[in-house]
């Protein structure tokens, strides 16, 4: 890869989606990750599917999907950590590496010779990032976690869904893992971060990183209408609970998402439905009053939107400058012209023979632009090569440590 991290090494000793998702944004941005996986089966998220990606013949592999969506860019090493000889390896790959990223339960890594305490002692520079379902401490540090249970205890579900007594009230879930993968980008920064005061002081740092933690963090606005009121937010649907009107609505063939954000946009809608004395009106001139009369303003914008088609809003509203946007499903997504234009999808060759089709990465570097170069190897398809460059293995000693099975 390139970018601006070429350079940057990084051992990934994560699994599923969360650490995965980290290292994969820093294989975006030009690291060298180096993933390490159970012979055999691997990442747990290798069989989760279907679908498989196809190889070069059209036929499916074992590769699934899920798999793919966290893992490009990487080097997979087939490493057996029960076995002393494997510990070894990844010990000395740790004194190799600037940054390693690990999601064991707490204190797993330690029977291993492969905690913090441990490597950082050995290499003072290694930015050592954890991530845990509830942290390195506290009464419930060492219980196992995933995404669902985690949008659920920190608050996410409670405002997310149609509210109680209404058809399809209820909690919902999000319908992508957001715990975990918003603390992947957390990670992501806070590497960053240690790598940057690295430059300054020549020592790493320990990154302890929670689910819940960063659940609870990015409540954001949810979070502060709590704190300041003392009231908790209940679920709205599609509705937003600051602003007005910020939601779904029907239109006369479908659906329209309005996110009117000020009171400028609001005035333009009203123009545009030819209803000039709403905006006129005080109870419906500022965001506040909108919020306080929301029944009112969701009752009039409906009758607006329901006498005309979403292609003919979207250009008229488009033309006002009052943001709105279709809900569209990801063939739609994937052939949207902005995004097209934009080059989200990526075909990378992947070692199968085929191609595995992906997301590109969101940031544009305006000196150093990234180069996606190579999809997710099969599993231990690197090991040999970074074995033997990283570590000095000899072709000897390789092929003991393959015939012993603690490398694939």
């Amino acid at each position: 890869m390139k970018g601006p991290l070429q350079g940057v090494r990084v051992l990934d000793l994560s699994r599923v989606l969360a650490g995965p998702w980290a290292t994969q944004c820093l294989a975006d941005y030009g690291a060298e990750v180096w993933k390490v996986e159970k012979p055999g089966s691997g990442d747990d998220t290798r069989g989760w599917g279907p679908p498989w990606l196809a190889d070069g013949a059209g036929q499916p592999t074992r590769e699934s999907a899920y798999f793919l969506a966290a893992n490009r860019g990487k080097q997979s090493l087939a490493i057996d950590l029960s076995k002393t000889e494997g510990q070894a390896l990844v010990r000395q790959l740790a004194l190799c590496a600037d940054v390693l990223v690990e999601n064991y339960k707490v204190g797993g890594l330690a029977r291993y010779g492969l905690d913090a305490a441990t490597l950082c002692a050995a290499q003072p520079r290694l930015v050592y990032c954890s991530i845990t379902a509830f942290g390195q401490d506290g009464p419930e540090a060492a219980a196992p976690g995933y995404d669902a249970m985690i949008q659920a205890r920190g608050g996410l579900m409670s405002v997310t869904g149609l509210p109680d007594g209404v058809p399809g009230g209820g909690p919902q879930r999000v319908g992508v893992a957001v715990a975990d993968l918003m603390t992947g980008m957390y990670a992501v920064t806070a590497i960053l971060a240690a790598l940057y005061e690295r430059d300054r002081s020549g020592r790493g740092q320990v990154i302890d990183l929670a689910l819940l933690d960063t659940q609870v963090a990015w409540l954001a606005n949810q979070a502060s209408n709590y704190l300041v009121s003392g009231q908790s937010p209940e679920r709205q649907g599609n509705s937003h609970p600051n602003i007005v009107p910020y939601q779904v609505f029907p239109t006369r063939n479908g659906h329209l998402v309005l996110a009117v954000g000020n009171d400028r946009q609001f005035r333009s809608l009203c123009l545009e439905a030819g209803a000039g004395s709403v905006a006129d009106d005080p109870r419906f001139q500022t965001n506040a009053a909108r919020v306080k009369h929301r029944g009112e303003v969701v009752a009039h914008v409906s009758a607006w939107l329901a006498k005309r088609d979403t292609a003919e809003w979207l250009v008229a509203l488009t033309a006002r400058e009052v943001p709105c946007g279709p809900i569209q499903n990801l063939a739609e997504v994937f052939a949207d012209p902005q995004v097209v234009h934009r080059g989200a999808r990526v075909d990378l060759p992947h070692a199968s023979g085929g191609l595995a089709p992906g997301v590109r990465p969101p940031a544009r570097f305006s000196r150093s632009d990234l180069v996606l170069e190579r999809a997710p190897p099969l599993l231990g398809q690197h090991t040999r090569e970074v074995l033997t460059r990283e570590l000095g293995v000899s072709e000897t000693t390789l092929t003991a440590l393959l015939a012993s099975g603690v490398i694939a």
